[in-house]
C-alpha cells in the first residue's frame, strides 16, 4: 500500500473518530502529494513521495525552530505534533551505525574504482554514492549526519 492510500485511509479514520487537527494534516499532506503528482503528470513513486514527505519534514522542524524562538510554545507544539503524524508515514529512519557502514562501503567502493585513496575533494562524489545506497536499502537517514560521517571518513 502506497503512503497516498494509507493517508487517504486515515483522513477518513479521523473524520469518524473527529479528530480535527490530524484531518487538517492528513489533508495538507494528501494536497502536497498530489500537488507533486500534477506537476510531474503521472503517479509518484514511493521514492518521490517521501522525498514530499521529507521536505514537509523540514518545514515543519524550521517552524518550530521559529516559533521557540519566537517565544511562541503553542504553535511550536502544534506544529510538533504535525511533525509526528508525518513521521508515521515514513520508512524507517537508519540508525548512526547503519549508516557509518554504508558510509564506509561506499568510500572502500570509491577507492577500488578510482584507484587512489578519496580525499576530502571527492565529498560530491562519496556524498551522491552514499545516498544512492541508503536510498536502495529502503532507508532513510538525516542528511546532516551522513555528510558529517562522510567528511570523517574522507579525511582519514
Amino acid at each position: 500500500m502506497s503512503i497516498s492510500e494509507r493517508i487517504g485511509g486515515d483522513i477518513i479514520t479521523a473524520m469518524k473518530a473527529r479528530d480535527e487537527h490530524r484531518v487538517t494534516t492528513l489533508r495538507m499532506v494528501k494536497s502536497s502529494l498530489r500537488s507533486k503528482e500534477i506537476d510531474k503528470r503521472e503517479p509518484l513513486t514511493d521514492a518521490e513521495q517521501t522525498q514530499v514527505l521529507t521536505t514537509l519534514l523540514k518545514q515543519r522542524r524550521e517552524s518550530v525552530e521559529s516559533f521557540t524562538k519566537g517565544n511562541r510554545p503553542e504553535l511550536a507544539a502544534k506544529e510538533q505534533a504535525e511533525i509526528d503524524m508525518i513521521e508515521a508515514y515514513m520508512p524507517q529512519a537508519a540508525g548512526e551505525d547503519e549508516v557509518r557502514e554504508i558510509v564506509a562501503t561506499a568510500i572502500a567502493h570509491l577507492a577500488a574504482s578510482g584507484g587512489a585513496k578519496p580525499g576530502p575533494r571527492d565529498m560530491g562524489a562519496a556524498m551522491k554514492l552514499v545516498q544512492q545506497r541508503i536510498l536502495a536499502s529502503g532507508l532513510r537517514a538525516d542528511g546532516k549526519l551522513v555528510s558529517e560521517l562522510v567528511k570523517a571518513e574522507l579525511a582519514k
